[in-house]
């Protein structure tokens, strides 16, 4: 199954996406939502998706997180080696973990807004993945067995916060806007080998990240299992699994950063494209 959620800012609601046409499912799931991962309600969504006669929506409508907000984002840095080696980094003998705010999220076709006083705001084309139930202690073997499905992330960045201002990588990656999640949650089934995806991010047109998950350094089952040591996975967690070379930091002979009125756009294989058009902050 394809989820997505429609509507304005605040005010989304939960559909399906079946034969490339959307469809609200509203009347039968309050929304994606802990609640509903928690309860199996991916079970229950794909019976009713093969039952019920569904209301069509506009093709055309706004999306928003594929998601609603979840208890937590979760990155993991310097997970593809050409991206550790643009950014001067060793590759990490263990994940890098840091954690990106929930009020970062928003829809795939969003604008993305430079935050006020940024001078260096980046993209990063991430696979993420979503959880689907309580996970603590669990093995790499038993990862599978709590994903629900996979989305596409745009990881904005602003450099100079998370690099030249003291402290976490947080800072850098939680202003608004700075996590567009979509446009749709694809379940495990409709990714049959999630090691193999490609994923590209444009610029203004111009091709700036171009790479695949089968160079990711630590794999996804073993990613779910190694976070699980540290903390408790909550229904509708995001993990979102790092990005490949590519990002404006990295940029030669000098970095490259978003200014207003740049367009990126982005995509996985499977997972679909979005669009961001980047505004100044009021």
């Amino acid at each position: 199954m394809k989820l997505i959620r429609f509507g304005m800012p605040g005010e989304e609601k939960p559909g399906v996406i079946i034969n490339e046409n959307y469809f609200d499912v509203s009347s039968y799931v309050k929304d994606y939502d802990e609640q509903f991962f928690a309860d199996d309600g991916l079970q229950y969504l794909k019976e009713i998706t093969s039952d019920a006669e569904l209301t069509s929506v506009d093709n055309n409508i706004r999306l928003g997180s594929a998601v609603a907000r979840p208890s937590k984002i979760i990155c993991i840095g310097l997970n593809y080696s050409d991206h550790a080696a643009e950014s001067k980094m060793q590759v990490p003998p263990e994940p890098v973990i840091f954690f990106k705010s929930t009020t970062a999220l928003c829809g795939p076709n969003d604008d993305v807004i430079i935050p006020r006083n940024s001078t260096k705001t980046d993209w990063e084309v991430e696979l993420a993945v979503v959880i689907s139930k309580k996970t603590s202690y669990i093995t790499e073997k038993e990862a599978n067995d709590h994903i629900a499905g996979y989305v596409l992330h745009n990881d904005y960045s602003e450099r100079a916060f998370q690099i030249e201002r003291s402290g976490q990588w947080v800072k850098g990656k939680s202003c608004d806007t700075f996590a567009p999640l979509g446009p749709f949650l694809a379940t495990k089934d409709e990714i049959p080998d999630v090691d193999n995806l490609k994923l590209w991010l444009k610029v203004n047109g111009k091709m700036m990240q171009n790479g695949n998950t089968k160079n990711l350094v630590y794999k996804i089952p073993f990613l779910v299992s190694y976070i699980s040591q540290f903390m408790t996975l909550l229904p509708g967690d995001v993990i979102s699994t790092g990005t490949p070379a590519g990002v404006g930091m990295g940029q030669k002979p000098e970095s490259v950063y978003i200014k207003s009125g740049d367009v990126m756009e982005l995509g996985i294989d499977g997972l679909g494209s979005s669009r961001q058009v980047a505004v100044k902050s009021r």
